[in-house]
């Protein structure tokens, strides 16, 4: 099976932000995924909610041998081990989060499902945070 390249953006605004990112990451390469790049931390103002907590950003090019729905369930089991509880998807809003890992980009992957959309046309169109992270990447 061959390596696919993907793009994802990491974000937390509870806690140590930076060490959340850093944990994060770590956990993506320890199984089995490799790291290619990764950009510099951005902090920003939360989007599309209100909160006090400000967030801490970063974008990763990963290799992986998973497919979209497995990388997303691995992401998710990642969020959940760190903590996370709430998962905008499924309640519908944001709020505060200790981590939250988004698939950008999938190699030239076109998908839509219930639970995953990729390209993620908010971060590559819409979020000011997110074009300033991805302007090397994509």
């Amino acid at each position: 099976m061959s390596q696919n390249k993907v793009v994802l953006l990491l974000g937390s605004n509870l806690g140590d932000q930076k060490k959340n990112l850093e944990y994060a990451l770590q956990k993506i390469s320890k199984s089995g995924n490799k790291i290619s790049q990764t950009s510099e931390f951005l902090i920003t103002e939360p989007v599309e909610f209100v909160s006090s907590n400000i967030f801490c950003n970063i974008a990763s090019i990963i290799f992986t041998r998973l497919s979209p729905i497995q990388l997303l369930d691995f992401v998710k089991g990642i969020e959940m081990e760190m903590g996370r509880v709430n998962d905008s998807t499924s309640s519908g809003s944001y709020s505060d989060r200790i981590i939250d890992i988004d698939i950008i980009k999938y190699n030239d992957l076109k998908f839509k499902s219930k639970r995953l959309e990729i390209p993620h046309q908010k971060h590559l169109f819409e979020r000011d945070f997110s074009k300033i992270l991805l302007k090397n990447f994509i």
